[in-house]
């Protein structure tokens, strides 16, 4: 659990019972470059901060964390789904003008087919690997 879950939108996809893809998205706050703890354990490893966020005009922003789809749902629409549903409520309850996340290397490519770009240089993150950080017009 994050600090901030209880202002977050969650979304999810259940098949049969199971819940099978997760995420979240945060508003990131007026005074954040978006830089932050990984996770909420003691040696949360501090992710950049989101370089578009220096111009006003891109805020209010938000952040989607937390995306995961279980391997046997996987190529079946439900991240998309997720995605979608996080991107659609933060500009409703957020006003959000623009989305930001810290991806996967592997995951790239899907954030690509929905629309996302890169916005920096690779870099890593402790004892989960390689990452970019992506930016969306909302």
């Amino acid at each position: 659990m994050l600090d901030d879950d209880e202002q977050a939108i969650h979304a999810w996809v259940e098949y049969e019972d199971d819940v099978v893809a997760v995420g979240r998205a945060h508003l990131i706050s007026a005074d954040s470059d978006g830089s932050a703890a990984d996770h909420a354990g003691p040696d949360a490893t501090k992710c950049p901060g989101f370089g578009p966020l220096a111009n006003p005009v891109n805020r209010p922003a938000i952040q989607i964390r937390q995306m995961g789809t279980r391997p046997e749902s996987r190529r079946q629409g439900c991240a998309a789904t997720v995605l979608q549903a996080l991107e659609k409520t933060s500009k409703q309850h957020f006003g959000a003008k623009i989305g930001l996340l810290q991806a996967r290397e592997i995951a790239i490519p899907f954030y690509q087919s929905q629309g996302w770009i890169l916005i920096d240089d690779p870099y890593s993150i402790d004892g989960i690997g390689p990452h970019r950080s992506m930016m969306k017009q909302l």
